[in-house]
């Protein structure tokens, strides 16, 4: 399978900022766009609620001019930074005001949020997801059923 540079780039960054525990999906720059974009929080003003996927004035502009951010259009890294924060398990969008569901900065929550995201940007791409390991298990056949009923109990 053939992999679009973005998203090879994307995932390079998202793997290397979690296991430099460099993600954070209350930080604009360390959460899974402020990644992808570098470490920048200027995606931040494509829209007015960290987590929606509703585009401000300034990111329909950058929009209908067909900006992208290293590869992504401004609903695109909307859509990512939303799988994001829904994967690590908050409601969106984020309100400062309690609105946002209390989560410890477990590992377990970023590694899903990570998986998420993943599956975003394959979508984005029109891809198979990377993370779907059923293709590796499988001859054609359901192999777990094939597995099952081979074995002496």
């Amino acid at each position: 399978m053939k992999i679009p540079i973005r998203l090879d780039q994307a995932l390079i960054k998202l793997y290397a900022a979690f296991y430099d525990d460099a993600l954070n999906p209350e930080c604009c720059k360390q959460c899974a766009v402020g990644n992808i974009l570098d470490k920048t929080d200027t995606w931040k003003h494509l829209s007015d609620h960290h987590g929606s996927l509703q585009l401000n004035y300034v990111g329909l502009v950058h929009e209908r001019l067909g900006r992208r951010f290293n590869g992504y259009l401004p609903s695109e890294l909307l859509q990512i930074e939303k799988s994001f924060l829904e994967g690590c398990g908050y409601n969106t969008p984020l309100f400062y005001n309690g609105n946002v569901k209390k989560r410890s900065k477990l590992e377990d929550d970023l590694y899903n949020g990570m998986c998420a995201v993943i599956t975003t940007l394959c979508y984005l791409d029109g891809i198979k997801n990377v993370l779907d390991y059923t293709q590796v298990l499988s001859t054609g056949k359901n192999t777990v059923n094939a597995y099952h009923s081979n074995r002496i109990v």
